[in-house]
Protein backbone atom coordinates (compact mmCIF):
# COMPACT_ATOMS: atom_id res chain seq x y z
CA UNK A 1 0.00 0.00 0.00
CA UNK A 2 1.07 3.59 -0.70
CA UNK A 3 1.58 6.36 1.85
CA UNK A 4 1.44 10.15 2.01
CA UNK A 5 5.00 10.44 0.68
CA UNK A 6 3.92 8.79 -2.57
CA UNK A 7 0.89 11.09 -2.86
CA UNK A 8 3.08 14.15 -2.44
CA UNK A 9 5.66 12.78 -4.89
CA UNK A 10 3.08 12.06 -7.60
CA UNK A 11 1.47 15.50 -7.14
CA UNK A 12 4.79 17.33 -7.43
CA UNK A 13 6.27 14.96 -10.01
CA UNK A 14 3.23 15.06 -12.28
CA UNK A 15 2.54 18.80 -11.97
CA UNK A 16 5.99 20.30 -12.42
CA UNK A 17 7.08 19.65 -15.97
CA UNK A 18 8.70 21.62 -18.75
CA UNK A 19 6.00 24.30 -18.48
CA UNK A 20 7.65 26.26 -15.68
CA UNK A 21 10.90 26.37 -17.66
CA UNK A 22 9.19 27.59 -20.84
CA UNK A 23 6.05 29.62 -20.07
CA UNK A 24 7.45 32.57 -18.03
CA UNK A 25 8.65 34.10 -21.30
CA UNK A 26 5.13 34.01 -22.75
CA UNK A 27 3.69 35.43 -19.52
CA UNK A 28 6.21 38.27 -19.48
CA UNK A 29 5.22 39.20 -23.03
CA UNK A 30 1.53 39.25 -22.13
CA UNK A 31 1.72 40.88 -18.69
CA UNK A 32 4.74 43.22 -18.82
CA UNK A 33 4.69 44.32 -15.18
CA UNK A 34 6.25 42.58 -12.19
CA UNK A 35 2.93 42.58 -10.32
CA UNK A 36 1.04 41.02 -13.23
CA UNK A 37 3.85 38.57 -14.00
CA UNK A 38 3.98 37.20 -10.44
CA UNK A 39 0.30 37.73 -9.64
CA UNK A 40 -0.95 35.45 -12.43
CA UNK A 41 0.98 32.54 -10.88
CA UNK A 42 -0.78 33.22 -7.57
CA UNK A 43 -4.15 33.20 -9.34
CA UNK A 44 -3.27 29.93 -11.08
CA UNK A 45 -2.34 28.39 -7.75
CA UNK A 46 -5.65 29.47 -6.21
CA UNK A 47 -7.56 27.94 -9.14
CA UNK A 48 -5.68 24.66 -8.71
CA UNK A 49 -6.32 24.63 -4.95
CA UNK A 50 -10.04 25.24 -5.51
CA UNK A 51 -10.08 22.38 -8.00
CA UNK A 52 -8.31 20.09 -5.55
CA UNK A 53 -10.78 21.18 -2.88
CA UNK A 54 -13.65 19.88 -5.04
CA UNK A 55 -11.99 16.69 -6.29
CA UNK A 56 -10.93 15.76 -2.75
CA UNK A 57 -14.59 15.28 -1.82
CA UNK A 58 -15.24 13.06 -4.83
CA UNK A 59 -12.02 11.12 -4.29
CA UNK A 60 -12.80 10.30 -0.67
CA UNK A 61 -16.42 9.41 -1.51
CA UNK A 62 -15.37 7.03 -4.29
CA UNK A 63 -11.91 5.71 -3.36
CA UNK A 64 -11.38 3.71 -6.55
CA UNK A 65 -8.27 3.97 -8.70
CA UNK A 66 -8.76 5.46 -12.16
CA UNK A 67 -8.94 9.23 -11.79
CA UNK A 68 -11.86 11.32 -12.96
CA UNK A 69 -13.21 8.46 -15.07
CA UNK A 70 -14.49 6.90 -11.83
CA UNK A 71 -16.60 9.93 -10.94
CA UNK A 72 -17.95 10.46 -14.46
CA UNK A 73 -18.96 6.78 -14.66
CA UNK A 74 -20.64 6.85 -11.25
CA UNK A 75 -22.48 10.17 -11.65
CA UNK A 76 -23.29 10.44 -15.37
CA UNK A 77 -23.28 6.82 -16.52
CA UNK A 78 -21.29 4.62 -18.87
CA UNK A 79 -21.16 6.90 -21.92
CA UNK A 80 -19.75 9.95 -20.16
CA UNK A 81 -17.39 7.65 -18.27
CA UNK A 82 -16.32 6.14 -21.61
CA UNK A 83 -15.47 9.58 -23.07
CA UNK A 84 -13.70 10.89 -19.97
CA UNK A 85 -11.75 7.66 -19.44
CA UNK A 86 -10.57 7.08 -22.99
CA UNK A 87 -9.59 10.71 -23.59
CA UNK A 88 -7.79 10.81 -20.25
CA UNK A 89 -5.85 7.64 -21.03
CA UNK A 90 -4.92 8.55 -24.61
CA UNK A 91 -3.99 12.14 -23.79
CA UNK A 92 -1.86 11.06 -20.82
CA UNK A 93 -0.02 8.66 -23.15
CA UNK A 94 0.55 11.62 -25.49
CA UNK A 95 1.80 13.69 -22.56
CA UNK A 96 4.21 10.89 -21.68
CA UNK A 97 5.58 11.01 -25.23
CA UNK A 98 5.91 14.80 -25.14
CA UNK A 99 7.81 14.82 -21.84
CA UNK A 100 10.08 12.00 -23.00
CA UNK A 101 10.81 14.01 -26.17
CA UNK A 102 11.96 17.01 -24.13
CA UNK A 103 14.25 14.69 -22.14
CA UNK A 104 15.53 13.22 -25.42
CA UNK A 105 16.27 16.67 -26.84
CA UNK A 106 18.29 17.63 -23.78
CA UNK A 107 20.12 14.29 -23.58
CA UNK A 108 21.06 14.44 -27.26
CA UNK A 109 22.16 18.05 -26.82
CA UNK A 110 24.43 17.11 -23.93
CA UNK A 111 25.92 14.28 -25.99
CA UNK A 112 26.59 16.67 -28.86
CA UNK A 113 24.67 14.50 -31.31
CA UNK A 114 22.60 16.13 -34.08
CA UNK A 115 20.00 13.36 -34.10
CA UNK A 116 18.51 10.54 -32.08
CA UNK A 117 15.83 12.39 -30.07
CA UNK A 118 13.03 9.91 -30.82
CA UNK A 119 15.08 6.77 -30.02
CA UNK A 120 16.25 8.27 -26.71
CA UNK A 121 12.67 9.23 -25.84
CA UNK A 122 11.49 5.70 -26.64
CA UNK A 123 14.22 4.25 -24.42
CA UNK A 124 13.09 6.53 -21.57
CA UNK A 125 9.47 5.36 -21.88
CA UNK A 126 10.46 1.69 -22.23
CA UNK A 127 12.83 1.89 -19.24
CA UNK A 128 10.19 3.34 -16.93
CA UNK A 129 7.58 0.87 -18.15
CA UNK A 130 9.86 -2.10 -17.39
CA UNK A 131 10.83 -0.57 -14.06
CA UNK A 132 7.20 -0.17 -13.02
CA UNK A 133 6.38 -3.77 -13.93
CA UNK A 134 8.35 -4.64 -10.80
CA UNK A 135 5.40 -3.78 -8.62
CA UNK A 136 3.63 -0.98 -6.77
CA UNK A 137 6.39 -0.56 -4.17
CA UNK A 138 8.99 -0.07 -6.87
CA UNK A 139 6.78 2.54 -8.50
CA UNK A 140 6.44 4.26 -5.14
CA UNK A 141 10.21 4.41 -4.58
CA UNK A 142 10.87 5.54 -8.15
CA UNK A 143 8.32 8.34 -7.91
CA UNK A 144 9.68 9.59 -4.62
CA UNK A 145 13.30 9.51 -5.84
CA UNK A 146 12.64 11.23 -9.18
CA UNK A 147 10.43 13.88 -7.55
CA UNK A 148 13.14 14.58 -4.98
CA UNK A 149 15.70 15.02 -7.78
CA UNK A 150 13.32 17.41 -9.54
CA UNK A 151 12.83 19.51 -6.42
CA UNK A 152 16.57 19.69 -5.73
CA UNK A 153 17.32 20.67 -9.34
CA UNK A 154 14.74 23.47 -9.38
CA UNK A 155 15.81 24.82 -5.99
CA UNK A 156 19.39 24.84 -7.29
CA UNK A 157 18.18 26.96 -10.22
CA UNK A 158 16.54 29.42 -7.83
CA UNK A 159 19.69 29.66 -5.69
CA UNK A 160 21.82 30.22 -8.79
CA UNK A 161 19.58 33.08 -9.95
CA UNK A 162 20.02 34.89 -6.64
CA UNK A 163 23.65 33.97 -6.03
CA UNK A 164 25.00 34.78 -9.49
CA UNK A 165 22.63 37.49 -10.70
CA UNK A 166 25.48 40.00 -10.50
CA UNK A 167 27.15 38.15 -13.38
CA UNK A 168 24.10 38.51 -15.63
CA UNK A 169 24.84 40.11 -18.97
CA UNK A 170 22.38 42.22 -20.92
CA UNK A 171 20.82 40.14 -23.64
CA UNK A 172 18.83 41.46 -26.55
CA UNK A 173 15.20 40.90 -25.74
CA UNK A 174 13.44 38.28 -27.85
CA UNK A 175 10.77 39.47 -30.21
CA UNK A 176 7.81 40.10 -27.93
CA UNK A 177 4.25 41.05 -28.66
CA UNK A 178 3.32 44.70 -28.83
CA UNK A 179 2.37 45.76 -25.32
CA UNK A 180 -0.49 47.87 -26.64
CA UNK A 181 -2.16 44.77 -28.02
CA UNK A 182 -0.83 41.88 -25.95
CA UNK A 183 0.42 43.41 -22.73
CA UNK A 184 -2.83 44.89 -21.48
CA UNK A 185 -6.47 43.99 -21.33
CA UNK A 186 -8.59 40.99 -20.55
CA UNK A 187 -7.47 39.06 -23.65
CA UNK A 188 -3.83 39.17 -22.51
CA UNK A 189 -4.85 38.13 -19.00
CA UNK A 190 -6.86 35.20 -20.38
CA UNK A 191 -4.00 33.97 -22.57
CA UNK A 192 -1.60 34.23 -19.67
CA UNK A 193 -4.03 32.37 -17.41
CA UNK A 194 -4.23 29.55 -19.96
CA UNK A 195 -0.46 29.11 -19.90
CA UNK A 196 -0.37 29.14 -16.10
CA UNK A 197 -3.25 26.64 -15.77
CA UNK A 198 -1.41 24.28 -18.13
CA UNK A 199 1.71 24.64 -15.96
CA UNK A 200 -0.29 23.77 -12.82
CA UNK A 201 -2.16 20.87 -14.41
CA UNK A 202 -1.34 17.49 -12.87
CA UNK A 203 -2.33 18.17 -9.26
CA UNK A 204 -5.05 15.48 -9.45
CA UNK A 205 -2.43 12.69 -9.54
CA UNK A 206 -3.30 11.07 -6.16
CA UNK A 207 -6.90 10.24 -7.17
CA UNK A 208 -5.60 7.79 -9.78
CA UNK A 209 -4.30 5.55 -6.97
CA UNK A 210 -7.14 5.78 -4.43
CA UNK A 211 -7.44 2.01 -3.89
CA UNK A 212 -3.69 1.67 -3.34
CA UNK A 213 -3.43 4.35 -0.65
CA UNK A 214 -3.27 3.30 3.00
CA UNK A 215 -5.90 5.83 4.09
CA UNK A 216 -7.51 7.57 1.08
CA UNK A 217 -9.89 9.61 3.26
CA UNK A 218 -6.91 11.44 4.76
CA UNK A 219 -4.20 11.00 2.14
CA UNK A 220 -6.08 12.25 -0.93
CA UNK A 221 -6.78 15.76 0.44
CA UNK A 222 -3.41 16.02 2.16
CA UNK A 223 -1.47 14.83 -0.89
CA UNK A 224 -3.14 17.33 -3.20
CA UNK A 225 -3.13 20.30 -0.81
CA UNK A 226 0.39 19.87 0.56
CA UNK A 227 1.71 18.93 -2.88
CA UNK A 228 0.09 21.96 -4.51
CA UNK A 229 1.39 24.25 -1.78
CA UNK A 230 4.88 22.97 -2.57
CA UNK A 231 4.37 23.39 -6.32
CA UNK A 232 3.01 26.95 -5.92
CA UNK A 233 5.95 27.88 -3.68
CA UNK A 234 8.45 26.52 -6.22
CA UNK A 235 6.72 28.31 -9.10
CA UNK A 236 6.68 31.63 -7.26
CA UNK A 237 10.32 31.27 -6.21
CA UNK A 238 11.39 30.45 -9.78
CA UNK A 239 9.56 33.43 -11.28
CA UNK A 240 10.81 35.84 -8.61
CA UNK A 241 14.33 34.46 -9.14
CA UNK A 242 14.04 35.01 -12.89
CA UNK A 243 12.96 38.62 -12.29
CA UNK A 244 15.88 39.10 -9.91
CA UNK A 245 18.36 37.77 -12.46
CA UNK A 246 17.21 39.55 -15.63
CA UNK A 247 14.84 42.40 -16.55
CA UNK A 248 11.26 41.49 -17.43
CA UNK A 249 11.82 42.83 -20.95
CA UNK A 250 14.59 40.25 -21.46
CA UNK A 251 12.23 37.41 -20.51
CA UNK A 252 9.37 38.69 -22.69
CA UNK A 253 8.89 36.48 -25.73
CA UNK A 254 11.49 33.89 -24.72
CA UNK A 255 10.50 30.36 -25.77
CA UNK A 256 12.65 28.88 -22.98
CA UNK A 257 12.79 31.33 -20.09
CA UNK A 258 15.13 29.15 -18.03
CA UNK A 259 17.57 29.06 -20.95
CA UNK A 260 17.44 32.85 -21.34
CA UNK A 261 18.21 33.35 -17.64
CA UNK A 262 20.95 30.71 -17.55
CA UNK A 263 22.60 32.20 -20.64
CA UNK A 264 22.52 35.67 -19.08
CA UNK A 265 24.21 34.37 -15.92
CA UNK A 266 26.58 31.71 -17.22
CA UNK A 267 27.05 32.68 -20.85
CA UNK A 268 27.62 29.88 -23.35
CA UNK A 269 27.45 27.26 -20.59
CA UNK A 270 23.89 28.31 -19.73
CA UNK A 271 22.31 26.12 -22.40
CA UNK A 272 24.05 22.99 -21.14
CA UNK A 273 23.05 23.81 -17.55
CA UNK A 274 19.40 23.92 -18.57
CA UNK A 275 19.77 20.64 -20.46
CA UNK A 276 21.12 19.00 -17.29
CA UNK A 277 18.21 20.54 -15.36
CA UNK A 278 15.72 18.99 -17.78
CA UNK A 279 17.33 15.54 -17.65
CA UNK A 280 17.22 15.62 -13.84
CA UNK A 281 13.77 17.14 -13.37
CA UNK A 282 11.48 15.58 -15.99
CA UNK A 283 11.81 11.79 -15.43
CA UNK A 284 9.43 12.06 -12.44
CA UNK A 285 6.72 13.33 -14.79
CA UNK A 286 7.24 10.38 -17.16
CA UNK A 287 7.00 7.95 -14.24
CA UNK A 288 3.84 9.63 -12.92
CA UNK A 289 2.13 9.75 -16.33
CA UNK A 290 2.72 6.06 -17.02
CA UNK A 291 1.46 5.13 -13.55
CA UNK A 292 -1.66 7.30 -13.88
CA UNK A 293 -2.58 6.26 -17.43
CA UNK A 294 -2.27 2.57 -16.56
CA UNK A 295 -4.69 3.00 -13.64
CA UNK A 296 -7.25 4.72 -15.87
CA UNK A 297 -7.20 1.93 -18.45
CA UNK A 298 -7.32 -0.69 -15.69
CA UNK A 299 -10.38 0.89 -14.07
CA UNK A 300 -12.23 1.27 -17.37
CA UNK A 301 -11.49 -2.32 -18.32
CA UNK A 302 -12.68 -3.57 -14.97
CA UNK A 303 -15.99 -1.77 -15.54
CA UNK A 304 -16.43 -3.12 -19.07
CA UNK A 305 -15.74 0.06 -21.07
CA UNK A 306 -12.05 -0.62 -21.76
CA UNK A 307 -10.05 -3.62 -22.91
CA UNK A 308 -11.14 -6.69 -20.90
CA UNK A 309 -7.64 -8.18 -20.63
CA UNK A 310 -6.31 -4.87 -19.25
CA UNK A 311 -8.06 -5.54 -15.94
CA UNK A 312 -5.47 -8.20 -15.03
CA UNK A 313 -3.27 -7.53 -11.99
CA UNK A 314 -0.14 -9.48 -11.07
CA UNK A 315 0.60 -10.72 -7.50
CA UNK A 316 2.59 -7.53 -6.79
CA UNK A 317 -0.50 -5.38 -7.39
CA UNK A 318 0.55 -4.09 -10.82
CA UNK A 319 -2.00 -3.86 -13.67
CA UNK A 320 0.56 -5.37 -16.05
CA UNK A 321 -1.48 -5.36 -19.28
CA UNK A 322 -2.66 -1.77 -18.91
CA UNK A 323 0.89 -0.72 -17.97
CA UNK A 324 2.39 -2.36 -21.07
CA UNK A 325 -0.42 -0.96 -23.26
CA UNK A 326 0.30 2.52 -21.91
CA UNK A 327 3.99 2.17 -22.72
CA UNK A 328 3.29 0.87 -26.23
CA UNK A 329 0.84 3.66 -27.09
CA UNK A 330 3.30 6.27 -25.77
CA UNK A 331 6.05 4.79 -27.96
CA UNK A 332 3.62 4.75 -30.92
CA UNK A 333 3.05 8.49 -30.45
CA UNK A 334 6.82 8.98 -30.52
CA UNK A 335 7.21 6.83 -33.63
CA UNK A 336 4.50 8.66 -35.58
CA UNK A 337 5.15 12.15 -34.22
CA UNK A 338 1.44 12.73 -33.66
CA UNK A 339 1.56 13.49 -29.94
CA UNK A 340 1.69 17.28 -30.44
CA UNK A 341 -1.65 17.25 -32.26
CA UNK A 342 -3.09 14.89 -29.68
CA UNK A 343 -1.98 17.13 -26.81
CA UNK A 344 -3.46 20.21 -28.46
CA UNK A 345 -6.78 18.37 -28.76
CA UNK A 346 -6.48 16.74 -25.34
CA UNK A 347 -5.94 20.08 -23.59
CA UNK A 348 -9.59 20.80 -24.32
CA UNK A 349 -10.64 17.46 -22.81
CA UNK A 350 -8.44 17.86 -19.74
CA UNK A 351 -10.33 20.99 -18.67
CA UNK A 352 -13.65 19.52 -19.84
CA UNK A 353 -13.01 16.55 -17.53
CA UNK A 354 -12.45 18.92 -14.62
CA UNK A 355 -15.67 20.79 -15.43
CA UNK A 356 -17.52 17.46 -15.56
CA UNK A 357 -16.20 16.51 -12.12
CA UNK A 358 -17.10 19.88 -10.58
CA UNK A 359 -20.61 19.67 -12.02
CA UNK A 360 -20.86 16.09 -10.78
CA UNK A 361 -19.99 17.20 -7.25
CA UNK A 362 -22.88 19.69 -7.32
CA UNK A 363 -25.30 17.07 -8.67
CA UNK A 364 -24.31 14.57 -5.98
CA UNK A 365 -24.90 17.14 -3.26
CA UNK A 366 -28.45 17.54 -4.61
CA UNK A 367 -29.19 13.88 -5.42
CA UNK A 368 -27.44 12.18 -2.51
CA UNK A 369 -27.12 14.69 0.34
CA UNK A 370 -26.77 11.94 2.97
CA UNK A 371 -24.04 9.97 1.19
CA UNK A 372 -20.95 9.61 3.43
CA UNK A 373 -18.36 12.27 2.68
CA UNK A 374 -15.07 11.76 4.56
CA UNK A 375 -13.95 15.14 3.22
CA UNK A 376 -16.40 17.95 2.52
CA UNK A 377 -15.46 20.70 0.06
CA UNK A 378 -14.50 23.88 1.91
CA UNK A 379 -16.73 26.85 1.05
CA UNK A 380 -19.28 24.81 -0.90
CA UNK A 381 -21.14 25.77 -3.08
CA UNK A 382 -19.34 29.04 -3.82
CA UNK A 383 -15.85 27.62 -4.25
CA UNK A 384 -17.12 24.82 -6.50
CA UNK A 385 -19.25 27.17 -8.61
CA UNK A 386 -16.30 29.54 -8.95
CA UNK A 387 -13.92 26.86 -10.19
CA UNK A 388 -16.62 25.43 -12.48
CA UNK A 389 -17.20 28.85 -14.06
CA UNK A 390 -13.45 29.29 -14.42
CA UNK A 391 -13.21 25.97 -16.26
CA UNK A 392 -16.12 26.85 -18.56
CA UNK A 393 -14.56 30.24 -19.33
CA UNK A 394 -11.32 28.45 -20.14
CA UNK A 395 -13.13 26.10 -22.56
CA UNK A 396 -14.93 28.96 -24.31
CA UNK A 397 -11.69 30.92 -24.68
CA UNK A 398 -9.95 27.79 -25.99
CA UNK A 399 -12.59 27.44 -28.71
CA UNK A 400 -11.90 30.98 -29.92
CA UNK A 401 -8.12 30.92 -29.40
CA UNK A 402 -7.52 27.51 -31.00
CA UNK A 403 -10.56 26.96 -33.17
CA UNK A 404 -9.05 24.18 -35.30
CA UNK A 405 -8.07 21.84 -32.48
CA UNK A 406 -11.14 22.70 -30.40
CA UNK A 407 -13.42 21.84 -33.32
CA UNK A 408 -11.47 18.61 -33.78
CA UNK A 409 -12.06 17.82 -30.09
CA UNK A 410 -15.78 18.51 -30.47
CA UNK A 411 -15.82 16.28 -33.56
CA UNK A 412 -14.26 13.45 -31.55
CA UNK A 413 -17.01 13.95 -28.99
CA UNK A 414 -19.70 13.68 -31.67
CA UNK A 415 -18.38 10.42 -33.16
CA UNK A 416 -17.63 8.92 -29.75
CA UNK A 417 -21.24 7.94 -29.10
CA UNK A 418 -21.66 5.58 -32.08
CA UNK A 419 -18.23 4.12 -31.26
CA UNK A 420 -19.40 3.59 -27.68
CA UNK A 421 -22.57 1.84 -28.88
CA UNK A 422 -20.63 -0.41 -31.27
CA UNK A 423 -18.13 -1.47 -28.63
CA UNK A 424 -20.71 -2.28 -25.98
CA UNK A 425 -21.21 -6.05 -25.46
CA UNK A 426 -24.55 -7.22 -26.76
CA UNK A 427 -26.89 -8.67 -24.14
CA UNK A 428 -27.22 -12.43 -24.25
CA UNK A 429 -30.68 -13.64 -25.26
CA UNK A 430 -31.83 -16.39 -22.93
CA UNK A 431 -33.74 -19.23 -24.55
CA UNK A 432 -36.44 -20.59 -22.24
CA UNK A 433 -36.13 -24.24 -21.35
CA UNK A 434 -38.45 -26.70 -23.09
Amino acid sequence: MLGLAFGLAVTIGNTIGAGILRTPGDIAGLLPTALGFVGIWVIGGVYALLGANALAELGTMMPRSGGQYVYAHDIFGEYVGFVVGWMDWISTCASTAAIATVIGESAVGLAGSPSGVAPVAMIVVAAFTVLLLGGTKRGDRTQQLTSLLKTIALIALVIACFAFSGRATTLSAPAARDATTAGVGFAAFLLAAQSVIYAYDGWSGPIYFSEELNDPARQIPRSMFYGLAGVAAIYLLINIAFLHAVPLSTLAGSKLAAGTVASAIFGAAGGRIVQVLVVLSLPSAVNACILMASRTLFSMSRDGVGIPVAARVNPRGTPIVSLVATGLVSVAFLATGTFETMIAVAAFFFVANYATSFLGLILLRVREPNRPRPYRTFGYPWTTVLVLLGSLAFLVSAIFADRRNSMFALGILVVSYPVFRLTRPRPTTLVPAE
